[in-house]
């Protein structure tokens, strides 16, 4: 079967695509973004890319056409898809009737840490030999592919709540039935399919519902948007995640940073994880997959000791130059309690050494002025924070550790003019920063 996907460089859609290749299918894709790293890794599986929409795209005639999210009415490849009366699906309905049945599937949801405790989980069971098939909105390092199918009964997905389609105005997670079900956090986000955060524990009190009885839902404790939908009706065993606290599975951190904690469950010592990873937010996805992987039959102590080799995801806080006492990082954070959590973190690591933060307001949210009152104050813990806009906001507020620089030629002249001095700069964006990570790496070794 021939499978043309619109939207193919999207972290899901490419996933999709990878899936779909391993499963025979002749597949092929076209997006307007095509950009490393998910366009290296479709052209790595063999999928045909084109670049732009066109009904030129559907020559020769697919047999099914999968339509991401982030396309609509209007779109010229739509409307010929429409037209032509093609056989189309959502990536998320595909997935379920093609893929998940049968399987036990792991889900992995919330507004924060989604990829990167995804990521843990189907480490921490590949590990332990149990081959599993996985979708995940990034590349784990350890796997360096975002998408894997095998004959495991085992499947582990990002669940995103964002909207199926234009047509399935669903939340993407609510198609995948999840037996075991990890709910990190929930925030206000989405702002342009959600109009409040009620809509959202809407969509997540669904997916809540989809948990069989045998299942498990793991929570972190104190999170109050999550105990307001649980409240809503709960028919699933609940186990809850704290540090410092006395929940099911509780974190003692040995080291402020993160990267040394103790696993504790029912208040019985299981284990210390010592890794690379930093920060309190890490800590808690840490426990959401040891528990996770739990549920499963995985002795807590075998998964610490596969935290241990965690390599993390590419673009969560990933080095990609150091050099004389500069350090570059990728960050995918942009949503401002990611932000704050992230550079928190850092802060722990780096102790007095200078930060510089490098945001690119892009998600629909920052761009519907959504978080403007609060991106800074989640810039705290930098000691410079730069706002890549190109077009003046005038109700964005700044901090006095915060400038706008309007232009990437602006970005690296003020890099320069730092370097020198040494620092860790995160360059934080969900897309590609027009290619700034590039330059600033070419500035640092000139």
């Amino acid at each position: 079967m021939h499978i043309h996907i619109l939207g193919v460089c999207g972290t899901f859609m490419a996933g999709i695509a990878v899936l779909a290749k391993q499963l025979g299918h002749d597949v092929s894709g076209s997006d307007e973004n095509v950009y490393p790293p998910m366009s290296d890794q479709l052209i790595e599986q063999g999928i045909v890319l084109k670049n732009g929409y066109s009904p030129e795209n559907l020559v020769p005639r697919p047999d099914l056409v999968i339509i991401g999210n982030a396309l609509s009415r209007g779109n010229s490849e739509v409307e010929a898809v429409l037209n032509l009366g093609l056989p189309y699906n959502s990536g998320a309905q595909w997935l379920a009737e093609n893929v998940l049945r049968d399987k036990w599937v792991l889900g992995v949801a919330g507004t924060h840490g989604k990829t990167t405790t995804s990521s843990m989980l189907a480490w921490i069971l590949e590990k332990q030999g149990f081959n599993p098939s996985f979708l995940i909105g990034g590349i784990p390092l350890n796997f360096g592919i975002s998408a894997k199918l095998t004959d495991s009964d085992f499947f582990v997905i990002e669940a995103d709540e964002y909207d199926a389609a234009f047509f399935d105005k669903r939340s993407k997670f609510v198609h995948y039935r999840p037996r075991t079900t990890i709910l990190n956090n929930l925030e206000y986000d989405h702002a342009d399919i959600f109009p409040d955060l009620s809509a959202i524990q809407k969509q997540f009190h669904h997916l809540i519902r989809t948990v069989p009885s045998e299942g498990l839902l793991i929570v972190p404790e104190g999170d109050i948007a999550l105990d307001e939908t649980l409240a809503l009706g709960c028919w699933t065993p609940v186990m809850y995640t704290s540090i410092h606290g006395q929940a099911d599975w509780n974190a003692d951190l040995l080291l402020t940073d993160g990267s040394h904690f103790s696993v504790f469950f029912d208040h019985e010592r299981q284990g210390d994880v010592k890794w690379a990873l930093t920060g309190d937010h890490n800590v808690r996805n840490a426990l959401s997959a040891i528990a996770a992987a739990r549920h499963v039959g995985i002795v807590p102590s075998d998964a610490i000791a596969a935290l241990s080799e965690f390599q993390s995801v590419k673009r969560r806080m990933e080095v990609v130059a150091s050099k004389d006492n500069v350090t570059i990082y990728d960050d995918f954070a942009h949503h401002p309690t990611a932000i704050a959590t992230t550079l928190h973190g850092l802060r722990e690591q780096v102790g007095d050494a200078r930060i510089i933060a490098i945001v690119e307001p892009r998600s629909n949210t920052m761009r519907l002025g959504v978080h403007q009152h609060t991106l800074a104050a989640s810039l705290r813990a930098a000691d410079i924070a730069i706002i890549y806009q190109p077009e003046s906001q005038s109700a964005l507020t700044l901090a006095a550790n915060t400038v706008v620089c309007q232009t990437l030629p602006d970005i690296v002249a003020r890099f320069r003019s730092e370097k020198e001095r040494g620092c860790h700069v995160v360059l934080m964006s969900n897309g590609s920063f027009s290619g700034l990570q590039g330059q600033l790496i070419d500035e640092l070794n000139s």
